[in-house]
């Protein structure tokens, strides 16, 4: 584009930004306002929350929940499962006054496998011929 033209646009860019701002100086309000202020000065009613509450670990985490009753079938099932584990441990405590080892140390020892043959070796390859490349 020749000079000129370029000139006319940016002078008229300038001019557009000019005029904005001019405009919005000119058309602001003379002084700002709070929140919950009236234009004319007047300020609002204070506002009170009537239902608030403090912020508490029963608000962030939830309500606890109340251990619900249990049919007599449930209830069944566990009485079972504890004498269960209690027969266990009874034995196991049994066991190891008696003298026989409760932990690691009673699992019985497996022995390694033994060695396997060691496989053939493949014979080494042929040294290249002199006159070809290595590559």
């Amino acid at each position: 584009m020749p000079r000129p033209v370029l000139q006319v646009v940016a002078t008229g860019l300038v001019a557009a930004c000019l005029g904005a701002f001019a405009l919005g100086a000119i058309t602001a309000p003379s002084r700002s306002r709070l929140p919950g202020e009236r234009p004319d000065g007047a300020v609002g009613q204070v506002l009170e929350a009537q239902d608030a509450t403090p912020l508490t670990d029963e608000r962030i985490i939830g309500a606890t929940q109340d251990k619900e009753e249990l049919t007599p079938e449930e209830q069944a099932a566990l009485d079972a499962q504890k004498k269960a584990k209690a027969e266990a441990a009874a034995l196991a405590k049994a066991a190891a006054e008696n003298g026989a080892p409760a932990g690691p140390e009673s699992a019985p020892v497996i022995a390694p496998p033994p060695p396997a043959a060691a496989a053939e070796v493949a014979p080494a390859p042929p040294p290249p011929k002199v006159e070809e490349p290595p590559f």
